[in-house]
């Protein structure tokens, strides 16, 4: 199968959660005998911050603008078996328009599809201005009440959920690199994190001042509230993830507020921590226990007392707890799981098949 797919970005991690993802699934699908073409903007804050330029099974085309690709991007979907057309792609709508003429299966994959919901109002840039029927399928990061949203709202004829996932090459237990942290947060700052962050790992680094906590993102303001017990990396590629992870006794997750709002849309960092044996504490959301067992495979806190006591556990029970995250990840939420997913959802499209959602 040939894929072409017009996105936000694939070549840098920085500042987004799409590349990542990415990567695992166009690795995926070429271990399976797949070809991905990939259309992304080249945009100055991502070329400053480039940290993949090619990638094994897929080719990775850069353009300055949409007049400058619009001919080789019509040449390749009409070779293509499916063309994917995601959230936030900066020519999202010139894209569209090409995608929905192919001849084959058309798809709108919205990663995030909270944001997309809250925002209708507001006019969505990346949102075809006739909604979403004119598309085979519509794929969404999150699952639950977020697919039927899109039915009605956007006019979305089938539809179906492609949760987060990890490449457990990639992501998976490493050596630690550099001093032991007794909580780590990997995250782009976001406003609407603020209030969860402060409760979850701010303030249990003021009343922890002995323990050691590293906070790892781009974009963090200078009148962040930091103490000194909090050590910061501006930008952390995923090469050096696993490291990171393994140098944490335990890692914090916090969903945007939209997010957790509808829930059903786990972060792509659970995924990556949980692929690398490390325990994670997250906030709560719902949907959260059809991913990982609560109390087993993964910490929840609401107060910052709760982020306290998961503190207080012992190395071997959270080292139990990290494993056991790790078994359910290779059995269930790999980027080769999500590839077979996506493959399959694809064929029913093409097939006109009803998609369930």
């Amino acid at each position: 199968m040939k894929l072409v797919v017009f996105g936000l970005t694939v070549s840098s991690s920085w500042g987004n959660g799409h590349a990542t993802l990415w990567r695992g699934l166009i690795r995926a699908l070429a271990r399976r005998g797949h070809r991905v073409v990939f259309f992304e903007r080249d945009v100055p804050y991502y070329a400053r911050s480039r940290d993949l330029r090619e990638l094994p099974g897929a080719e990775l085309v850069l353009y300055a603008d949409w007049d400058a690709v619009r001919s080789r991007a019509a040449c390749e979907v009409r070779e293509a078996d499916a063309a994917m057309v995601t959230s936030y792609c900066p020519d999202a709508r010139a894209a569209a328009a090409l995608v929905q003429g192919g001849r084959g299966a058309s798809v709108f994959y919205d990663l995030d599809t909270p944001v997309t919901l809250a925002r209708l109002d507001q006019g969505v840039p990346y949102l075809p201005l006739d909604g979403l029927g004119g598309f085979d399928l519509v794929l969404s990061y999150t699952g639950g009440a977020a697919l039927e949203a899109l039915r009605d709202e956007l006019g979305a004829r089938r539809t179906a959920a492609l949760y987060g996932h990890a490449d457990p090459e990639v992501h998976r237990p490493a050596p630690a690199s550099g001093p032991r942290a007794d909580l780590s947060y990997i995250g782009t700052y976001a406003q609407d994190r603020q209030a969860a962050l402060e409760a979850l790992f701010i303030a249990p680094a003021r009343e922890r001042p002995d323990h050691r906590f590293v906070l790892a993102g781009a974009s963090y303001p200078a009148d962040f509230p930091w103490t000194n017990n909090i050590w910061f990396k501006r930008h952390l590629p995923p090469a050096e993830h696993p490291a990171f992870f393994a140098a944490s006794r335990m890692t914090l997750n916090v969903t945007r507020r939209d997010m957790a709002l509808m829930g059903w849309a786990p972060s792509g960092r659970l995924f990556e921590a949980a692929s690398c044996g490390t325990a994670v504490l997250s906030d709560r959301w719902p949907g959260l226990d059809a991913f990982f067992e609560p109390g087993r495979e993964i910490l929840i806190a609401e107060r910052t007392e709760d982020a306290l006591a998961a503190l207080d556990r012992s190395d071997a029970e959270l080292a139990r707890i990290g494993e056991a995250a790790r078994e359910r990840l290779l059995a269930e939420h790999t980027s080769d799981h999500r590839a077979g997913e996506l493959l399959g959802l694809l064929e029913r499209a093409k097939r006109a098949e009803a998609v369930p959602a």
